[in-house]
């Protein structure tokens, strides 16, 4: 028996040393030798960085191909001709939103314990409501140190906007009709918000004119009325179409967690949610091919459809610089700071695999129609945890909107100097918290905040008409936070990954299945040397190899021993003689 484990063993050694090899010295290398290296590195590096490649292409090719086109001043028919590629490829980015959505929260939120969820979901929320603050906070103090408002603007445009009574308690109760929607298949294709009907009322307003002028004898003269219309707006609750985000994610949680918790009985579900998800994201890998000619019709598209470019740009050019400078910092420093300081890696490594992803939000001004390619970057490029991504990117989506703060405190204050209004502390206080709430209530869709901002305009008393100026430039603008906003999602997946590290090494530890284990290892007696069998997540490969190891280890020391003993006997010999 002994001798068998010997043989064995020795079988083992000699797998690992290899065959013998000759004692002559290596040929030297030449020059021509290190030439197919150095091709095969860049054939790899252009194999790993090819999407990306692709997706910057199409942004340079419709930035080239707008400005070209603008001198021709282009019939509106041919600027939709030239879009309509752009509208497809939006199309089909949006088709997969949902079942994405769904599949990645349900196969996430089952992956983990109830427990697990809710420190994930804690640590998310806090995360975000954090970073929304700081970049509202970072929006007023730069609004205020650079100025860009002008007076002279003020009549710039003399467009009216509807000016309906929206505040920021509709706001909040809108996010919670979303959060909790009665009908799921209604969430999927229509949203609830508040809307302000006219109502005419008849008002009876007694003319005292009349009443001295005519004779006194007639009762009805003297109680003539003059019947005057007042116009009167009265709340409604009602829907529009887009999908309910927000709802559709609470339920996905609330079904994946519970989901979770009966075991095998629905690992098949499960199974089922994790088969969509890989499919949807080998859909997404055809799609992206798609990329050159889409985003770049998106771009001249858009180039080409603004008015007076250079106009405009002259006129808010400060305010553009401002909202640019906030993204600046945020992106660059503040973001980079967080994410070594918690996960301490290279961030600028982690914030290069999501280039990508950026160039598609950009393009886009979409978080939710960049979210395909938002989880293919952190799943396969930059291999975060799939159970963090698939929970914290679909909400993100929804709720996490550091850029859209940002530019809704820079535009408020923006107009509010425009107008020629001091703002005091007070009122800069109310920006700064109604300008977080609003953003966390904010669609995922393409110039949502230019909406939220009448609610932060209304609540400082600021004119509202003046959201018109921001229009011309907004197709820009929002493109900028947009990527701002997918960042920060991603960078909060890469934090709670840390932060969540012990629980799921611990949640991998406990979900080894003990009785699917092969007969014999159990109990220990067969590979393992441990008395209680198998670790708390060690596998029988693992306890295997560490057995070998042990045996390997055992016997380097006896070889040690045996030399050790040799030299010795010939010290002690080399004495005597």
């Amino acid at each position: 028996m002994e001798m068998e484990k010997s043989g064995k063993f020795s079988d083992y050694l000699f797998a690992k040393m290899g065959p013998p090899t000759s004692t002559e010295l290596p040929p030297k290398t030449t020059e021509c030798s290190d030439a197919p290296v150095e091709l095969t590195g860049y054939r790899r590096w252009l194999s790993e960085n090819l999407m990306l490649l692709v997706t910057l292409s199409g942004v340079l090719l419709g930035v080239v191909l707008g400005l070209s086109l603008r001198p021709l001043n282009l019939h509106g028919d041919s600027i939709m001709l030239i879009s309509y590629p752009g509208e497809l490829f939006m199309r089909v980015l949006k088709l997969m939103i949902l079942p994405l959505v769904i599949s990645s929260l349900i196969a996430g939120s089952a992956s983990l314990n109830a427990k697990m969820n809710g420190k994930i979901a804690l640590r998310t929320l806090v995360y975000f409501a954090s970073t929304s603050f700081f970049n509202a906070a970072l929006g007023i103090a730069l609004v205020l140190l650079i100025h860009p408002g002008n007076p002279d603007l003020h009549n710039a445009d003399d467009r009216s906007t509807d000016r309906r009574a929206v505040n920021l308690l509709d706001s909040l109760l809108d996010l919670g009709r979303n959060v909790f929607p009665d009908n799921l298949f209604q969430a999927s294709i229509q949203q609830a918000h508040t809307v302000y009907l006219p109502k005419p009322s008849i008002l009876h307003v007694f003319n005292e004119t009349m009443n001295d002028t005519l004779a006194s004898g007639s009762d009805a003269q003297r109680l003539s009325e003059d019947l005057t219309e007042e116009v009167v707006l009265v709340r409604d609750i009602q829907y529009r179409s887009g999908t309910n985000t927000l709802g559709i994610v609470f339920f996905c949680l609330v079904f994946g967690t519970f989901l979770g918790t009966i075991g095998q009985k629905g690992q098949v579900v499960v199974d089922f949610f994790a088969a969509i998800f890989e499919v949807i994201m080998k859909m997404v890998t055809c799609v992206m091919w798609l990329t050159p000619v889409g985003i770049s019709s998106v771009i001249a598209g858009k180039i080409l459809s603004v008015g007076d470019l250079g106009l405009v740009m002259s006129q808010l050019m400060w305010f553009i610089v401002t909202v640019a400078i906030g993204v600046f910092i945020y992106q660059f420093v503040v973001m980079q700071a967080v994410y070594f300081v918690v996960v301490r890696r290279n961030p600028f490594k982690f914030y290069a695999g999501l280039i990508q992803a950026m160039l598609t939000a950009f393009a886009t001004a979409s978080t939710a129609a960049a979210l395909p390619i938002t989880f293919r970057c952190m799943n396969e490029k930059l291999k975060v945890d799939p159970r963090i991504t698939r929970f914290v990117l679909p909400i993100g989506c929804n709720i996490n909107m550091d850029g859209t703060a940002l530019y809704i405190a820079v535009a408020s204050v923006f107009i509010a100097q425009m107008s020629g209004m001091v703002l005091g502390f007070g009122e800069l206080l109310t920006v700064l918290l109604t300008s977080t709430a609003a953003s966390m209530s904010s669609a995922s869709v393409p110039s949502a905040a230019l909406v939220l901002l009448l609610v932060v305009l209304t609540a400082i008393d600021a004119p509202v008409q003046d959201v018109t100026l921001l229009f011309a430039v907004d197709w820009f603008v929002d493109r900028i936070r947009t990527t701002n906003n997918m960042l920060g999602d991603c960078y909060t997946a890469a934090v709670v990954e840390e932060l969540s590290r012990k629980e799921l090494m611990a949640l991998d530890a406990a979900s080894v299945n003990y009785q699917d284990m092969p007969a014999g290892t159990p109990n220990g007696h067969g590979h393992g040397h441990h008395d209680g069998g198998l670790l708390e997540g060690q596998t029988e490969l693992e306890t295997s190899s560490k057995c070998v190891m042990t045996m390997t280890d055992s016997v380097v020391v006896d070889i040690s021993a045996v030399m050790n003993n040799v030299n010795l006997q010939q010290e002690h010999c080399n004495r005597r003689v």
